[in-house]
């Protein structure tokens, strides 16, 4: 498994404007090969959004970040700005303790 966080700022667009393109987005999200969940994140007050992401592995982020959707999504996309990223591989033996599968 291995996660991946993904920041950004809005530019040009507000929260609703943020919220109806990610309702109409998740779908796209629901199909990516090797995604086990994406948990999308807001800090309206911050103007901070993004999402975690849990990946079956490493090699399927790194495929994602190749792709159209994400291209055009996140890194092509105008209305969001300052993105950072970031990912983690999981330990497995206590996160399966804690409750992760």
């Amino acid at each position: 498994m291995h996660i991946q966080v993904v920041n950004f700022n809005l530019e040009g667009i507000n929260h609703d404007d943020f919220m109806q393109i990610a309702d109409t987005a998740a779908p796209a999200f629901a199909g990516v090969p090797g995604l086990v969940s994406k948990v999308w994140l807001c800090d309206q007050e911050n103007n901070t959004y993004g999402g975690v992401y849990t990946w079956e592995n490493q090699q399927a982020m790194e495929t994602f970040a190749k792709s159209e959707l994400f291209i055009n999504a996140l890194e092509n996309n105008p209305n969001f700005v300052n993105i950072s990223m970031k990912d983690f591989g999981v330990l497995e033996g206590p996160s399966k303790i804690t409750g992760v599968q």
